[in-house]
């Protein structure tokens, strides 16, 4: 196998390594490092990072990782496993999406090291640890105040990617452009073939998300072959998504929600009344177009313009699609399990 050196650190095959990677220090020279988790197999394959909080107030995929580096399985058959629980250390030590330069990370890849904070610590991540992976899956939540719906965001016009974005097992997967300064688009870029899994809202633990994503993960790693072949009796149908839009208020006001993640809805189909604080009704929002909701906004105030509900559009019977989704979540949180159990079966 090739050698394999991060931050200054050999991980022999055949092992497992915790780094503590430098990325900067803070003001009173205390080093900042980025917790690194790396497991090894004796035989070669591929090599695969997953990555969170590269925005800091991101906190499901840091608990699908700490679950993950738990397991006692996955035993790795071949290959490497390289888990970072938190990219923007500093993002989550203050609770916020960005740097303290005020940035956003995922818009600041390739980075430089000799430039900004944030595009010092995207120099960083990318050097010390996406060049070496084939494949990458990056954990999100919505933004502060929003829901996202568990869903995959990738290339999915390349055939390999689309596959493994098929296996992860989630219902919806969008087919999401590469946005300049992103760490999916440096990744891919660099040659590593790259998911994103987006679910759940910032700064709260959502279980479903959670579940899903750890079950996901679990899958692509069996795919690959790095780990036993996984026995999926409940396997979730994934639908494509080619173009998913934001439905926005054209009233500011106080709101009350209709629909919720995962409806499904119809072409004119009330999704809020947005009304005074006299308690008139201000305005109603409709759905443009027929879909699916998979983001919505939580706080129930809304200045005019504001996005509202993201509705995802698919050539497919919507009705399937919700099936799905129900059945994504009757597997995955059954009543009578504790959480800490959960292995991803």
């Amino acid at each position: 196998m090739d050698p394999l050196v991060i931050g200054g650190v050999e991980i022999k095959p055949g092992s497992v390594q915790r780094i503590e990677l430098p990325v900067v220090k803070l003001y009173t020279d205390t080093d900042m490092c980025m917790p690194i988790h790396v497991v090894r197999s004796r035989k070669p394959g591929p090599t695969v990072f997953v990555s969170a909080a590269v925005h800091g107030d991101e906190l499901n995929g840091i608990e699908i990782i700490r679950r993950l580096i738990q397991l006692k399985s996955p035993k790795l058959k071949c290959g490497t496993l390289i888990l970072v629980p938190m990219v923007n250390v500093y993002g989550v030590l203050n609770q916020s999406r960005y740097m303290p330069d005020r940035r956003d990370l995922n818009r600041c890849f390739p980075g430089s090291p000799k430039g900004s904070l944030a595009g010092r610590v995207a120099d960083t991540f990318l050097t010390e640890i996406v060049k070496h992976c084939d494949y990458g899956i990056d954990l999100h939540t919505g933004a502060i105040h929003r829901s996202n719906l568990p869903q995959i965001r990738a290339d999915l016009d390349d055939p390999e990617t689309l596959e493994l974005a098929e296996v992860f097992g989630v219902p919806v997967l969008l087919n999401s452009n590469l946005r300049d300064g992103s760490l999916r688009q440096a990744a891919v870029e660099s040659g590593t073939k790259i998911l994103l899994y987006e679910a759940g809202q910032a700064l709260r633990y959502d279980e479903l998300s959670i579940r899903a994503g750890l079950r996901g993960i679990l899958n692509v790693l069996s795919h690959l072959d790095m780990t036993k072949k996984r026995v999926r009796k409940k396997p979730v149908k994934p639908f494509v998504a080619n173009t998913s839009a934001w439905q926005r208020a054209n009233e500011s006001g106080i709101v009350n929600n209709l629909k919720n993640l995962g409806d499904q809805v119809q072409k004119g189909d009330a999704l809020a009344y947005i009304g005074s604080p006299y308690g008139e009704r201000l305005d109603t929002v409709k759905a443009s177009r027929s879909g699916i909701i998979i983001g919505k906004q939580n706080i129930p105030l809304v200045q005019e313009g504001d996005a509202m509900f993201h509705i995802a559009y698919f050539s497919e019977a919507d009705e399937e699609i919700v099936e799905n989704i129900e059945k994504m979540q009757d597997i995955l949180l059954p009543t009578d399990q504790d959480p800490s159990t959960y292995t991803g079966m």
